[in-house]
């Protein structure tokens, strides 16, 4: 039997400890608890990995300090719009939704597309209809609003920026989540609200798989960051393309992936997790929301 093991993430980036009150803190590290909680739960009663990393993503779209689900940020526009990918390893087989509004999980929705669909990746309301034929719960602009959301918008636009989800004194970001089974089964899974004041339909790295989510017999990743060097380090996929052809660890292969990502000029972090159960969350950036557990011996941490 395989070694468990469970990790999650909720953003990397300019994560400033002088504002971060206690009370916030522990806000944030309880939404990383339950989450975990979630997918560990799965896990340990002998369920996949793939069911594990949605029902971790499910807790992190409905807690609203994350930029996923019910804490998406707005587009120019004061729109949410919302990616998602899922990945099964041991099929090779994923689903992916971009540019999604109003449905309430958009992983789950990602999920449906991989299992019910000859797709990877449906978009906009295209996306939309599938979800209203698969009865995906819907939810109104209302259950998105979140005001410290808002103004981060509003601060963006004064600006005239495209900002990080992470990147406006709220230290808040995409989420995601990978794990190993009992059985040795990878599975990956992201959700993203993407960019604060974001424009002309911006999709970024979260649905494309193997840039921000990406997960194969060798390793699971999910990513977070600065989406476009994300898409142009293909850095979920090069994670695992170092451990097969330079036959590394998966250790190894992270770290020289993120290495790579803040060469080219990227800011972010992941997750990652190999067929033995072992874990890694690299970041290049002052912080990263994340949590993992191993055996049942959990871990969780925001700054370096």
């Amino acid at each position: 039997m395989a070694k468990m093991a469970l990790a999650i993430h909720g953003g990397a980036g300019t994560i400033v400890r002088s504002a971060m009150t206690p009370e916030l803190e522990s806000e944030y590290r309880g939404g990383l608890e339950a989450a975990l909680k979630a997918g560990w739960e799965v896990l340990d009663r002998g369920g996949s990995a793939l069911d594990a990393v949605e029902e971790a993503v499910t807790s992190l779209e409905d807690f609203p300090l994350f930029n996923a689900g019910r804490g998406s940020v707005f587009n120019h526009e004061g729109k949410n719009e919302m990616d998602a990918a899922i990945m099964d390893g041991s099929r090779l087989k994923a689903g992916a939704v971009a540019f999604v509004r109003n449905v309430k999980n958009p992983i789950k929705l990602a999920r449906l597309v991989m299992e019910k669909t000859e797709h990877v990746l449906l978009a906009g309301d295209g996306a939309i209809q599938f979800a209203e034929e698969m009865d995906v719960e819907l939810r109104d602009n209302a259950y998105f609003f979140t005001q410290h959301r808002w103004q981060q918008l509003e601060d963006a636009i004064a600006a005239g920026k495209v900002q990080l989800d992470h990147a406006a004194g709220k230290p808040v970001g995409t989420v995601g989540a990978v794990a190993c089974d009992s059985q040795g089964r990878l599975a990956a899974a992201t959700s993203t609200g993407g960019m604060t004041n974001k424009k002309f339909g911006r999709v970024g790295d979260t649905p494309i798989i193997g840039s921000g989510t990406y997960a194969d017999r060798t390793c699971a990743v999910s990513g977070t960051g600065h989406g476009e060097y994300f898409m142009l380090g293909v850095t979920a996929f090069d994670v695992a393309a170092r451990m097969k052809y330079k036959a590394i660890t998966l250790e190894v292969a992270a770290r020289e992936t993120i290495d790579h990502l803040t060469s080219i000029g990227g800011e972010g972090g992941l997750i990652a997790v190999d067929t033995h159960g072992n874990v890694i969350l690299p970041f290049n950036s002052e912080g990263m929301y994340r949590a993992s557990i191993v055996d049942g011996v959990s871990i969780i941490d925001i700054y370096k």
